[in-house]
């Protein structure tokens, strides 16, 4: 993400079990005391992205914070009645997690750039991850907590939250090193604050709550293709909306294994390993115009923005 706040702890709020922080949002970048809302994925037409060769400013720091030395991901779909996704939707975002499971410790593909970071306790990050499986969750949405320019419907940050909270615990969903992805459908907006909100300020982020259930580390989701020009970078290797949101998946998952509390690895200027490589996609390996692709998991085309590498000061999409 790039982070584009400067977090200052007003108060904390109670909704349920969750702790939730709320903070103020100067427009500076993140301070290292509290980086709440991280990987903050920009409009793909933002000032500045899609620029060569990166953003922010040089290599990434440690700031002493964890990292998640393995990692398993779960997928929330929240498809209340009356909206939808595309036809392939859940099932190519299922089997793109899968893929980066099943493909864990090979050097071929983006995510094994993460294995040069670490932290104090766990030593370097392991690419080693598995997939715990998906829930499309049909709850009907709560009352708008925000407001957004681009859709009539608006989940706050606590709303979603709360809803990751109460699915996560149904399923009996073990926290440790784990990352949920909350998936909405096409047309629900979010904001995380007044003025920061899907589509205008950001195509996706990442983030974490503590509960009774332990720390919660999460990923909000929009449905990039509700406005393409915003999320979508225009190639579809599987023909679907979801490539859009796989895109910025990647961005978030590899943010989340290596800064999952806003406090490990970011640059100078707050950016993170995914920010400073934002919609810039390298060498294409394949596909006709329009559907190309640059990464190959488990025999299984997609297209994925780089990574930062620390050991190369470039963005890569594969090796370090």
């Amino acid at each position: 993400m790039r982070s584009v706040l400067k977090c200052v702890i007003l108060s904390a709020l109670a909704i349920g079990a969750l702790a939730i922080p709320a903070f103020a949002d100067d427009g500076a970048g993140p301070s290292d005391a509290a980086r709440e809302f991280n990987g903050i994925v920009p409009r793909a037409d933002a000032p500045g992205e899609g620029a060569s060769p990166f953003l922010g400013s040089g290599n990434l720091l440690y700031h002493n914070g964890p990292i998640l030395p393995t990692n398993k991901t779960y997928a929330i779909y929240w498809v209340p009645p009356g909206y939808s996704v595309s036809a392939s939707y859940t099932s190519l975002i299922n089997r793109f997690l899968g893929d980066v499971a099943h493909d864990s410790g090979k050097t071929s593909n983006v995510y094994w750039s993460d294995t040069q970071y670490y932290d104090n306790t766990h030593g370097h990050v392991r690419y080693s991850s598995t997939f715990g499986g998906s829930v499309v969750d049909t709850k009907a949405l709560p009352a708008n907590g925000c407001t957004d320019r681009y859709t009539s419907v608006c989940l706050s940050d606590a709303q979603i939250r709360s809803e990751i909270n109460s699915v996560a615990g149904a399923h009996g969903w073990s926290r440790a090193n784990t990352v949920i992805f909350m998936f909405t459908a096409k047309g629900i907006g979010s904001c995380y604050s007044g003025s920061s909100c899907a589509f205008s300020t950001y195509c996706a982020y990442h983030s974490s709550f503590s509960s009774s259930a332990g720390r919660t580390y999460y990923a909000n989701m929009p449905y990039a293709d509700t406005v393409p020009s915003a999320c979508d970078a225009g190639n579809k290797p599987n023909n679907d909306d979801a490539d859009a949101t796989l895109n910025v998946t990647s961005h978030e998952h590899n943010e989340a294994i290596t800064d999952p509390q806003g406090n490990a690895w970011y640059d100078s200027a707050g950016y993170e390993n995914g920010d400073k490589c934002a919609w810039i996609f390298g060498s294409q390996l394949g596909g006709t115009t329009g559907h190309k692709y640059n990464q190959v998991l488990n025999g299984h085309h997609y297209e994925l923005q780089e990574e930062w590498s620390n050991n190369s000061s470039r963005c890569v999409l594969t090796g370090l």
